[in-house]
Formats: C-alpha cells, sequence, structure tokens
C-alpha cells in the first residue's frame, strides 16, 4: 500500500489544470465576487466548551494549552475562530446535523432547503467536470439518513458523501488509465465532437429570429469554453491508486482514507475538476474508535464523559485535538498550491470552513456550536477570534454564500433571522 506520502508526491500534478472558462449562464460565478471555491470538513459529536475555546480580544488571543483547538496554531493567523453561534430551533444530534449546512427551511425558501455546499455549487460549479465533490470518512455504515448526512439538494434530498478513495480516483482519473497517448486521444474525440456541435448551432443561429439568436449564443459560448479547456489543460499526473487493506470502512484505515480524501481534494481543485468540496469526516453519534491514538472507547461515547471522568474527557479531547491537526494540514496543502487562475494560493481564493452540528455534546445542545473560517482574506479577514454573545449561525452561512457574489438576505428558514455577519469582513 502506497504511503501517505507517495500518494500525495503522485498526486502532486507536475502540470496544474486551469479551470474551465466561467460559462456566460448563470450558473457563473459573479464578476465581483472575490472567492472561487469553498471546502467545508465537518466532524461530529460535539465538544467540551471548557477545553475548547482560545483565550484573550479578537485580535489578541492565543489557544489554552491542551486544548481541543491548539494544533491549530500554527494556522493562526490564516483562521477565524468563531463564538456565540446557535442553531435554530433545533437541538440534539439529529437535529443538528439537520441543520448543521441548510438551516433547515422548506423548498420555497431563499436557499430552496439545500445546504451551503449545494447552494454554493449551483453558483460556481456550472463550468467544471465536477459542480462538487462529496468526501466521506467512514459515513455510510449505518446507510443514509439525518444521522449521516450534512449534504443536501432540498428538503430531504441527501447528497452521498463517497466513503471510497479509489471510487473518487477512479471518477478523476479515468480517462488517464490507457496514458498519455490514450488520454490525447480521447481529448481529440472530444474536440471532434465540440467542433461538430458548434458548426452546426453556428450554421443553425444564421437561420432562426433574434429570441432563438440569444439563446444560441449562450450554447456556443458554453462551447467555446469547453473548446479552450481541453486546449489550455494538461492532464494532471494521477500517481498511485490508494489501497486500504482490509477496506475503506475498516476503522484503523480512518486516518488512511481521510488523508487520501484530502489530497484527491486539494488536487481536484488545483487541476479545475471542482470549485466545491465538502469533506466529512464520520457522522453525529459515530462509534469510530480512535485506536491509533491508543483509545480504546468509540468517539460518541466519550463525548459524554462528565467533568468527573478526567480520563474520558482527555481521550475526547485527544480525538477533537487529531481532526484540528486535520483540518491544519488541509489549510497548510491549499496555502502552498500555487493558484491556477493567477498569483497566489489556492487558499487566498478558496473558503474553508470547519463546521461541526452540536455545542457541548454532553448537553446535546446546539447552542455555542464552534466553528472555524479559514482562506480568501480579501473576503474574510482571518487571525482573529470572534465571540458573538448568541447569535443565529445563518448569518454565518449569508456571509458565507455572499462571499461568492449571491447577494442573500437570509439561508434556510428566514425565522432565524436576515443578514451576515458584518464582524467577519
Amino acid at each position: 500500500m502506497p504511503t501517505r506520502r507517495q500518494f500525495l508526491a503522485g498526486l502532486g500534478a507536475t502540470a496544474l489544470a486551469a479551470p474551465f472558462t466561467r460559462l456566460l449562464t448563470g450558473t457563473a460565478r459573479a464578476d465581483d465576487a472575490v472567492a472561487r471555491r469553498l471546502v467545508i470538513f465537518t466532524t461530529p459529536n460535539g465538544t467540551v466548551p471548557s477545553r475548547l475555546w482560545p483565550t484573550g480580544t479578537e485580535t489578541s488571543w492565543s489557544f489554552g494549552a491542551n486544548t481541543a483547538l491548539e494544533p491549530l496554531a500554527p494556522i493562526q493567523d490564516k483562521v477565524t475562530v468563531i463564538r456565540g453561534l446557535d442553531f435554530h430551533s433545533v437541538s440534539n444530534h439529529e437535529g443538528g446535523m439537520g441543520a448543521m449546512l441548510t438551516n433547515g427551511g422548506g423548498a420555497n425558501t431563499a436557499t430552496g432547503g439545500k445546504s451551503l455546499d449545494q447552494f454554493v455549487a449551483g453558483q460556481i460549479g456550472g463550468a467544471t467536470r465536477f459542480p462538487s465533490l462529496e468526501l466521506g470518512v467512514m459515513t455510510s455504515i449505518w446507510g443514509g439518513g439525518i444521522q449521516t448526512r450534512a449534504s443536501y439538494a432540498g428538503p430531504g434530498q441527501y447528497v452521498t458523501p463517497d466513503d471510497n478513495p479509489v471510487n473518487v480516483y477512479q471518477r478523476m482519473f479515468g480517462d488517464l488509465a490507457g496514458g498519455a497517448e490514450e488520454a490525447a486521444k480521447l481529448r481529440a474525440r472530444r474536440q471532434s465532437i465540440l467542433d461538430i456541435a458548434g458548426g452546426e448551432l453556428a450554421d443553425l443561429r444564421d437561420r432562426v429570429g433574434a429570441e432563438e439568436r440569444i439563446k444560441l449564443e449562450a450554447h456556443l459560448d458554453s462551447i467555446f469554453a469547453m473548446e479552450q479547456a481541453l486546449d489550455t489543460v494538461t492532464t494532471c499526473e494521477p500517481g498511485l491508486t490508494p489501497e486500504f487493506q482490509g477496506g475503506v470502512l475498516a476503522n484503523d484505515n480512518f486516518p488512511l482514507v481521510g488523508a487520501a480524501h484530502m489530497d484527491l481534494a486539494v488536487t481536484a481543485l488545483a487541476c479545475g475538476m471542482t470549485n466545491v468540496v465538502t469533506l466529512q469526516w464520520a457522522h453525529t453519534v459515530s462509534p469510530v474508535v480512535f485506536s491509533w491514538l491508543g483509545l480504546s472507547e468509540g468517539h460518541h461515547t466519550l463525548s459524554h464523559s462528565g467533568d468527573g471522568n478526567q480520563s474520558g474527557v482527555d481521550n475526547f479531547i485527544a480525538a477533537e485535538r487529531w481532526f484540528a491537526e486535520r483540518f491544519t494540514e488541509l489549510v497548510q496543502a491549499l496555502d502552498a498550491m500555487p493558484d491556477p487562475e493567477g498569483g497566489g494560493s489556492l487558499l487566498d481564493t478558496t473558503v474553508v470552513l470547519w463546521a461541526q452540528e452540536m455545542g457541548d455534546g454532553r448537553l446535546h445542545v446546539c447552542d455555542d456550536v464552534p466553528f472555524v473560517l479559514a482562506g480568501a482574506p480579501d473576503c474574510f479577514t482571518p487571525g482573529r477570534y470572534l465571540q458573538l454573545g448568541s447569535r443565529s449561525h445563518a448569518g454565518l452561512l449569508v456571509s458565507v454564500a455572499n462571499a461568492f457574489g449571491m447577494n442573500l438576505e437570509t439561508f434556510g428558514d428566514p425565522g432565524a433571522g436576515s443578514g451576515g455577519i458584518e464582524e467577519l469582513a
């Protein structure tokens, strides 16, 4: 089995693909938007507040020793830790999981019951090979349900994350299985099809009325964008196909599957394959045992350790610190990867959001739920600790969506209030 270092080196993409030219349709991002990509990172089962939050003020703050967020210290200047966000009218594991990225709401709301990732993908994903990628780490052992799903295409419409990096790898690089020569032939065939389609549409354009001509012009613009992509894209080198002894759902492979997914996510973004990625680590009430840390009890069991069970709390915080280390690695990987559309790094134009479904997991409450925001510094000023008191997390969803040029006032259930979080700017 390849090591993570070997796998990452293989995906390092000796030549990065430029993203498709934006289409002149309603699915392209707005011209005045700064953020170009969205990554959502989710972890389950709440937290222990006394072992979580930093100390200090908005701009003069630090992570406490042995706290869950302390591993973020290497990227402190690139993140905003947000305290004081409450979910609207929900509680417990199921309510929190369903509302985390949607804030509820039905099909008739401004966001149509979609989760943040799917709503943003509808804005910026139309010109990419994958409008969005949903990656999971042991999310489906219990099947699909409100406890196991964070992404929604609409009310009750689960978007299933792929727990298998091998599947994702094949989706991304299957066209290159025959090597460079076969990949070149495939591109030539696709170019030929586009040439034929473009020629037929151009001929038809001269024989229709003004209203139909506008629609055909839009189709021709789309074809031109795809032709440009075929001309400018040099294939990302796929490297080694990941393998997992015992399968991707084996408990002890949890770190390996997650590492492979993070590598694939960064590569997909850098190669212009997608602009939206969700990485869901397990699910609420997750029984994953962090055996690689020497722990023997499941994550959900540890999340209910009371203050009188110091060993249990310490073990739970060890698991939470492990998640924080992974988030740090992800942010650093994006920061180290050049932005294929211009100067700077991927992190400079990518909004990265770490979301959780509960606050204090022992009380099953969705109040004071922690969120961490990174990336896109032209949209959100980093390096801060925001203490907001008690506000609806819908404001955060609004702010993130609006970073992509959407001009929303509400996200999900409008009963949660309107407007974004001005302090994030």
